[in-house]
C-alpha cells in the first residue's frame, strides 16, 4: 500500500553560478533519503533537450521558463518534488509559472539564491563571466542583461554566507513547515 505523495515545485532563481543547482541536488538527495519522489529540472539540461533552438532574447527566455514551468507543474501534480534551479531572470515569467501552479492547485515555492554578482563571477562555474569580460559573449544575466530579483520570495538564501548543507537545510525546513516534506 502506497502513501499519496504531495508534490510541489521549488523554483530556485538567481544569477549564474549563484549555487542554485548545487543546492537543488543537495536537497534532492536529502528528500530521496526521506522517501520522496524528486526530480531536478536542471536549466542546462532543459535547454539542451526541451528548449533546443531557443536563444537568450527576452521572448526566448520567457518561452523556456514557461516550458520548464509546465513540466514542473505536471510532475508536481503527480506527487513529485520538482526542484528547478533555473535563472528565470524576469519577474513576469516567474509570476506566470506561479499563476499556472495556483490555477491547478499545485504547491509552488520561489527561492531566491541571492548571491552577489561579485561572488558569482569569482565562482564562475561555467566560465561565463570570464567570456563576458573578454567580449566573447554578451547578454549575461546580471551583468549586461537584466535580472529582476524576487521582491518577496518564499525563501531567500544567502549562499555566500552559509554552506551548501545549511542552504539545503533551510529549504528543507521551509518544505517541512509547509507540510511538503
Amino acid at each position: 500500500m502506497s502513501v499519496t505523495e504531495t508534490g510541489a515545485t521549488v523554483w530556485l532563481t538567481g544569477l549564474p553560478s549563484a549555487g542554485k543547482t548545487t543546492i537543488a541536488y543537495e536537497l534532492a538527495g536529502r528528500l530521496r533519503g526521506d522517501g520522496h519522489k524528486v526530480e531536478v529540472l536542471d536549466g542546462d539540461e532543459i535547454r539542451e533537450f526541451l528548449s533546443a533552438g531557443l536563444g537568450f532574447s527576452r521572448e526566448d527566455r520567457h518561452t523556456n521558463v514557461q516550458r520548464i514551468g509546465f513540466v514542473a507543474e505536471l510532475l508536481a501534480a503527480n506527487g513529485v518534488k520538482a526542484l528547478v534551479p533555473v535563472i528565470a531572470p524576469y519577474a513576469d515569467s516567474r509570476d506566470a509559472v506561479r499563476k499556472r501552479h495556483s490555477a491547478e492547485g499545485t504547491a509552488y515555492l520561489e527561492v531566491h539564491v541571492a548571491t552577489p554578482v561579485e561572488v558569482c563571477s569569482e565562482r564562475d562555474v561555467k566560465g561565463l563571466y570570464a567570456k563576458q569580460a573578454a567580449g566573447e559573449i554578451s547578454g549575461l544575466t546580471g551583468v549586461d542583461d537584466p535580472y529582476e530579483a524576487p521582491e518577496s520570495p518564499d525563501l531567500r538564501i544567502e549562499s555566500h554566507q552559509q554552506t551548501v548543507q545549511e542552504s539545503a537545510s533551510a529549504l528543507h525546513a521551509l518544505l517541512t513547515e509547509r507540510g511538503l516534506a
